[in-house]
C-alpha cells in the first residue's frame, strides 16, 4: 500500500513513470530480474503500452493510464514463480472464461512468442 500511495502522490507520467519502472526492475535480483527485463523488452516490441509501476511492480498502461499488465516478481510474494497479471483493461475476453494470470519461470523463444501473442491480443492488435 505504501508503494501505491507513493505512486498516486507522484502522479507519474512519461519519462518519470518509465524511470520508476526501470528502477523497480533494477532493484530485482536473480531470475526475477532476468524475467522482468525480458518481459519489459517484449512489451516495448509488441505494444504501445507505457511503462510505469503499480504497487511497486513493473506495469504497463494504455493511453487512458489504465494498467493492462503487471509483472509480479516471485521474491516479493515469496512464491516459486513470477507471474504476468493482466488487468481489466486487457482485451483478452474469450467467451465466459479466459486466463488473466500466467506463471513464468523461464523466458525462452517459445515463451517469448506466446507472450508476444498474448500482449498483442491484450491491446487489440
Amino acid at each position: 500500500m505504501k508503494a501505491a500511495n507513493a505512486e498516486r502522490k507522484a502522479a507519474q507520467e512519461g519519462a518519470e513513470a518509465e524511470a520508476a519502472c526501470d528502477a523497480a526492475i533494477d532493484a530485482m535480483t536473480g531470475t526475477d530480474k532476468e524475467l522482468a527485463e525480458g518481459f519489459h523488452q517484449l512489451v516495448k516490441e509488441n505494444t504501445s503500452l507505457a511503462a510505469k509501476t503499480w504497487y511497486g511492480m513493473p506495469a504497463y498502461a494504455d493511453a487512458d493510464g489504465k494498467v493492462v499488465v503487471a509483472f509480479k516478481p516471485a521474491l516479493k510474494f515469496k512464491t516459486r514463480y513470477a507471474t504476468l497479471e493482466f488487468q481489466h483493461a486487457a482485451q483478452l475476453d474469450d467467451g465466459s472464461l479466459w486466463p488473466v494470470g500466467f506463471a513464468l519461470t523461464a523466458l525462452g523463444s517459445a515463451e517469448k512468442k506466446r507472450i508476444a501473442e498474448i500482449l498483442k491480443a491484450a491491446v487489440g492488435r
